[in-house]
Order: structure tokens, then C-alpha cells, then sequence
């Protein structure tokens, strides 16, 4: 009887050790937590080192997830390509992109050459290219649409950047670590681009919707500024995307307003161009004054 008190009591001692370490790792965590929802709200600044050592820390996992995506689309891919005539099948759609990639930016070159011949003393600088990293990730929650590349504040990746691909814009850099950075997409419910229609030149805004897609609104209204299949481009206005890069075919167009597809499909991309903001043109100096007379 003796022996079976003593082992009770063990037993008992024990749980209640356990239980009161949980409610110790409980209460910790609501407090640590607590803390970090504070410090978000009151000084965001204080976290973007742990941000980015997050961003670092996470990229290879992120990485490993995207090979694994892109081998099963590769496989789904295949046995898509073998039910539609194979490999011929795939070959003439790979041709076929390659020639829409081809058309664009040919139309793009053209307005652009007219332009500038109406506008002679105007010179366009091609930024250059501070990194082409790979797309290793990508986040479709909610509103919210980014990527992550492979790249990062070692490689000369900064935040504001403009980031885009062989087809047009893709984003801007929103968040930097060392190695891995993150991309806010063009179809990002945060996201505004100034564009300019091909067509007519006129000036507009693309903003994000969040479903993948972009709402372009006139920044003057009058007649009808939209056809579908009209191509925009960047605008150049506001100092970040050089002008000139393509960005969305009009799908539909309602009035003065029109919805836009993205031509960089990043759920697409294998590589991505980052590039320094494009800075603005400097004002003229002003006139000079006439010397007085004495």
C-alpha cells in the first residue's frame, strides 16, 4: 500500500509539472505576441531587419516548394501536351507565343520611334540591369499577389526597384534581405502603374484588382480612350518604370474605364530583371534676369 501512495504521488507530481510548463510556453507566446503585434503597429521600421532574416530564412524552403510546383506543372503539362497532339501540338504553341512576344514589343518599338521623331530632342536612357535572379515563389492570398526572387541587398536589390521580364512589367521590389526579396505584382490590390495607351497616347492609370487582373482608369476623361486588345505601356510619369516597357492587352471596356490583362504571367516566370528606378527628367533652369542699371 505504501509502495502504490508513493507511486501515485510521482505520477501526480509529474503532471502537474507538465501542465504548469504549458501554461508558462502558453502565456509566452500570447505575450511575445502581443509584444510583436505592438511594435507592428506603433514602429513597422523596428521590423524589417526580422523581416528580412525571415525572408532569408524562408527562401530555400520557398525554392524547394516552387521545384516541386513546377514538377508537378511540368508532368500535368506532358500529359496535357500528349492528349493534344504532342509534342507537335506544344512546339506550334511555344512558336505561337514567341511570335505575340515578338508583335508587342515591335508595336511597342514602333509608337515609341514616332514619338520620339515628333519629340527629337527627347532621349529615352535605358536604365541598366542591376540583377536577372530566378523566381523561386509565389503568394496569391486575398488581394495581396507577390513573388519572391532569389536575390537580395548583396546582389544591389533595393526596395522600389522596378522588376520585369522578357514579356513587360512584372512589379516593384517591396521587401529586401540578404539573399531572397519580395516582389508586390502588378495585379496586387496595392499596385498602380502610369500607362499610356499605344493607340492614342493617352494617359492612364492601371491599378491592381487582386484577381489577377488590372482596372485602367483615364487620368483626362473625353470620347472613348479604350478598345479591347489595346496595348498599354509604361508612361514613364513618377520617376520608376521607364517608359516605354509594355504592361496589359484591354480585355473589356466599360465607358472611360477598362479592364486589363497583364502580359508577364509570373506564374510563368523561371527569370526576372530588376532594374533601378528611373529617374525623372530635371526641370529646366530658369531664365536668367537682365543686369540692372545703375
Amino acid at each position: 500500500m505504501e509502495r502504490e501512495a508513493k507511486r501515485r504521488r510521482g505520477f501526480s507530481r509529474r503532471v502537474h509539472y507538465t501542465l504548469f510548463a504549458g501554461y508558462v510556453i502558453a502565456i509566452a507566446g500570447i505575450v511575445a505576441g502581443l509584444i510583436l503585434l505592438a511594435v507592428q503597429r506603433l514602429q513597422p521600421a523596428l521590423l524589417l531587419p526580422l523581416r528580412g532574416t525571415m525572408l532569408d530564412a524562408t527562401a530555400p524552403v520557398t525554392g524547394a516548394g516552387r521545384g516541386v510546383v513546377r514538377g508537378a506543372a511540368a508532368v500535368g503539362g506532358d500529359i496535357a501536351a500528349y492528349w493534344n497532339a504532342g509534342a507537335q501540338n506544344a512546339a506550334l504553341k511555344a512558336e505561337l507565343a514567341a511570335a505575340r512576344r515578338r508583335l508587342i514589343r515591335a508595336r511597342a518599338i514602333e509608337e515609341e520611334n514616332r514619338r520620339l521623331r515628333r519629340l527629337a530632342a527627347v532621349r529615352v536612357r535605358v536604365p541598366r540591369v542591376i540583377v536577372a535572379a530566378p523566381v523561386i515563389g509565389s503568394t496569391l492570398a486575398g488581394q495581396r499577389r507577390t513573388a519572391t526572387l532569389s536575390a537580395g541587398s548583396l546582389d544591389g536589390v533595393a526596395t522600389g526597384m522596378p522588376v520585369r521580364s522578357a514579356d513587360g512589367v512584372v512589379g516593384l521590389v517591396h521587401e529586401v534581405g540578404r539573399t531572397a526579396a519580395t516582389v508586390l505584382l502588378l495585379t496586387d490590390g496595392a499596385s498602380t502603374v502610369p500607362v499610356r495607351v499605344v493607340r492614342t497616347g493617352q494617359p492612364a492609370l492601371a491599378a491592381g484588382r487582386g484577381d489577377g487582373t488590372l482596372d485602367v482608369r483615364v487620368v483626362i476623361g473625353g470620347g472613348i480612350p479604350f478598345r479591347r486588345g489595346d496595348l498599354l505601356v509604361t508612361s514613364g510619369t513618377g520617376g520608376v518604370y521607364p517608359p516605354g516597357v509594355p504592361v496589359a492587352l484591354v480585355t473589356s471596356v466599360d465607358r472611360d474605364a477598362a479592364v486589363a490583362r497583364p502580359l508577364a504571367d509570373p506564374a510563368r516566370l523561371d527569370f526576372a530583371l530588376v532594374e533601378p528606378a528611373a529617374a525623372p527628367p530635371a526641370p529646366p533652369p530658369p531664365p536668367a534676369l537682365p543686369p540692372r542699371r545703375p
